[in-house]
């Protein structure tokens, strides 16, 4: 090996080591807050069942069909929770990572952005839990034909809520994509003006294929994510429109 190769290889090192390190610290972060939180998995299943439970006949309960199930369950719960409890701390890590090969002009742009997205996504999941799960799940226990008496697996009802969590936490993210896109020049508020329309008709139709069947609960996803994409272009004409000036302004100065 010559010397200009082990010069270039020891620098690769170090990043591999530091990606490692922040890996670790992530990991155990993640394990840190599954630790403190896995004696109360039962309770945490409990607040998370409240809003089908609370549209249940008195007396009403939820099934577990595998012998698993009530440990596997809330286990799968905290686990998640876990994860989303500790994703501020693990986005730091990464951002640790990527940070010293950015310019300042990036960092402060991405400083906000990360922020603003961990936010967003926090918001959709408590939109889905306090707005959407009342009201689907009102549909859901009154929509039962007469005779049949709901009875919900636990697995099936985790599995619904965690995606529905997921499709809302995403969905909420509209604003930071927006953002992004104007920012790199893949398109323009101008643009996205003119295909409003369009919009409007695609919100609904992932309004229709992400929630659960019924009107209610797909106009409760489409309208949000119609208003934060309106949102997602007022910051971007306010944000995007003086930094593409400012860049202008000094290729001119160089030129």
């Amino acid at each position: 090996m010559t010397e200009a190769e082990a010069e270039l290889e020891q620098p690769l090192i170090s990043h591999l080591k530091e990606l490692r390190d922040r890996l670790l610290k992530a990991t155990i972060a993640i394990i840190v807050a599954f630790l403190s939180m896995v004696y109360f998995a039962n309770d945490l299943y409990q607040i998370l069942s409240k809003p089908l439970l609370a549209h249940y006949p008195a007396g009403g309960t939820m099934i577990a069909t595998d012998v698993t199930s009530p440990f596997i369950a809330p286990f799968k719960l905290t686990m998640v929770l876990a994860i989303f409890v500790a994703m501020p701390y693990v986005l730091a890590q990464f951002w640790g990572f990527v940070a010293p090969g950015l310019y300042q002009k990036e960092k402060r742009f991405a400083v906000p952005m990360l922020i603003s997205s961990v936010l967003l996504f926090y918001s959709g999941v408590a939109f889905a839990y306090f707005v959407l799960f009342p009201l689907a799940f009102a549909f859901f226990t009154n929509a039962a034909p007469e005779g049949v008496t709901m009875m919900t697996d636990i697995n099936s009802y985790l599995d619904f809520t965690l995606k529905l969590f997921f499709a809302f936490g995403v969905a909420f993210e509209i604003p930071i994509a927006i953002i992004i896109m104007t920012s790199m020049g893949l398109t323009s508020v101008e643009k996205l003006r003119e295909k409003r329309p369009y919009i409007i008709v695609g919100v609904f139709v992932i309004g229709m294929l992400l929630t659960p069947p019924d009107v209610i609960s797909q106009t409760v996803l489409a309208v949000p994510m119609w208003l934060l994409y309106e949102l997602g272009m007022l910051f971007s004409a306010i944000m995007v429109k003086p930094k593409v000036e400012a860049t202008e302004a000094e290729n001119k100065n160089e030129s």
